[in-house]
């Protein structure tokens, strides 16, 4: 997901929510930037997000198959929600490496209304 301009990876394995978080950031001004799998390359000390092409442009949405939706492509990796049940009230700032570079990681459960809003605010406070 891009937000404004800035990529999100949402991690979990399949049906942890990221589809329906990724369409509730869409509902608030989000861009696809991939969905399913990601291709994410280091150029210097920044990571950048891209769609593959056999799935670009395209979202799965359960109950209605894979559709077409707007995309970016290329965009800066500023952060990564990890997918998972009732994480801690107030963890410590976690840092992950993707292709060599660390990238903040906020764990949250995607099923609260509040979901798009805490990303957003992470984004805008560069948290977590």
């Amino acid at each position: 997901m891009a937000i404004d301009g800035r990529a999100v990876l949402l991690l979990g394995p399949s049906g942890s929510g990221k589809s329906d978080l990724a369409l509730r950031l869409i509902d608030r001004g989000a861009v696809l930037v991939s969905d399913d799998y990601t291709h994410i390359a280091a150029f210097g000390d920044t990571l950048v997000a891209s769609a593959p092409s056999t799935i670009a442009g395209r979202i799965e949405v359960r109950g209605l198959g894979i559709i077409p939706m707007e995309h970016v492509d290329g965009v800066r990796v500023a952060l990564a929600v990890r997918l998972q049940d009732g994480p801690e009230r107030m963890p410590e700032r976690q840092l992950e490496p993707f292709a060599g570079i660390a990238v903040p990681v906020l764990s949250l459960d995607p099923r609260p209304a509040s979901a798009p809003l805490v990303i957003e605010h992470a984004l805008r406070h560069d948290l977590p």
